[in-house]
């Protein structure tokens, strides 16, 4: 079953191949992000306590993961909580999904780019 996502082969042998869809890259990179301590949410998205109730594809909103012949290109768009340094949680965030995304794809990451487009007052929970 073929749909219009871009799906990848990162795997092709005697066992069969593994494709990975864009989609799947941009959920891992979400959820990486939302367990750095500072980040509120992903912009115009949920926390990662909602996504139980919401879904895991509520994810990857403010998250454009894609995938090029050299590697993985993500652009995230967060809201930061006040009172955070917002040049350490965004290297914090860049380290996270970089790592996620390698250790669960194998693909390499070329760039994580970050735009910050709120910072939130008070609870997020």
């Amino acid at each position: 079953m073929e749909d219009n996502r871009n799906i990848h082969t990162i795997h092709d042998d005697d066992l069969g191949e593994v494709r990975i869809a864009d989609d799947v890259v941009a959920i891992i990179a979400g959820l990486a992000a939302t367990e750095v301590e500072g980040v509120a949410a992903m912009y115009g998205n949920i926390t990662n306590e909602l996504v139980s109730k919401l879904g895991m594809k509520n994810l990857s909103k403010g998250v454009k993961a894609e995938l090029t012949e050299e590697g993985v290109l993500v652009n995230l768009t967060l809201n930061v909580k006040f009172g955070y340094s917002i040049k350490e949680v965004s290297l914090k965030v860049q380290e996270k999904v970089k790592s996620a995304i390698e250790t669960m794809t194998g693909l390499n990451v070329e760039k994580v780019d970050i735009r910050i487009a709120n910072i939130t007052v008070g609870h997020s929970e």
